[in-house]
């Protein structure tokens, strides 16, 4: 028994071209964070599963986000024996990390529902590389910073 819910793997697609001729804008991506129905409006309904899990996606970069604006104030409170510039320093580019994974979870939500709508490949990003060295080099600092007492 076959399910009909949908077109199957060997079955043409009903897939509709975007009203850009594929390209999108920053612009255009920034007006579906606040009125993401307009989503319904590209491509075929993607198997429900594979937007919700989008949503766990995006929901799980929201925590990440949160602890990183968390750590930021952790770090600005909490080390109080480190001199003000580096703890700072230290504080500021996680909040500033956090601030940007929170806007990234958003975007990278609407890009890749736009995306299954279309019936096209996820699309791909280095951010996620990017955000683990920055936390790694400031994880690393605050080592540095703990076992050598430094700015104190």
């Amino acid at each position: 028994m076959t399910d009909s819910s949908g077109p199957g793997p060997s079955e043409p697609s009903r897939h509709t071209e975007p009203r850009d001729g594929g390209r999108t804008s920053v612009v255009s991506d920034i007006r579906l964070w606040f009125a993401p129905e307009r989503l319904r409006e590209e491509g075929d309904t993607p198997d429900y599963r594979f937007s919700l899990a989008n949503e766990r996606t995006f929901l799980a970069w929201l925590r990440t986000a949160m602890a990183l604006v968390g750590g930021g104030f952790a770090v600005d409170q909490f080390l109080p024996e480190t001199g003000r510039p580096l703890r700072l320093a230290l504080a500021l580019i996680l909040l500033a990390a956090g601030a940007l994974c929170a806007l990234r979870a958003i975007s990278h939500w609407v890009r890749c529902e736009r995306a299954m709508r279309r019936g096209e490949d996820l699309p791909v990003s280095r951010f996620p590389i990017a955000l683990g060295l920055a936390v790694g080099v400031v994880a690393l600092l605050m080592v540095i910073v703990a076992a050598f007492g430094w700015g104190g």
